[in-house]
């Protein structure tokens, strides 16, 4: 697994769940707003959910750490 993966799209996702859920805590919302607001933050979430999934597909087609230069001895034998 890369130590480095790029985690700036869900970071994105999180921080604008986070916008969201501080403005339905605030009460300054109209229902209708607070309800559209609510559907915004399904479709984030939806969104989040494939992006972790995309990075887990990603990080699943690595190698575990040690297991690549066990799979080059293997080739050896």
């Amino acid at each position: 697994m890369t130590d480095d993966v790029d985690t700036s799209t869900l970071d994105e996702l999180v921080q604008r769940l986070d916008r969201a859920a501080e403005q339905l805590r605030s009460g300054d919302l109209s229902p209708d707003a607070a309800a559209g607001l609510v559907e915004d933050c399904a479709a984030l979430a939806g969104q989040a959910a494939a992006e972790l999934e995309r990075m887990a597909r990603a990080s699943a087609a690595e190698p575990l750490p040690g297991q690549d230069s066990l799979l080059e001895q293997d080739s050896l034998l």
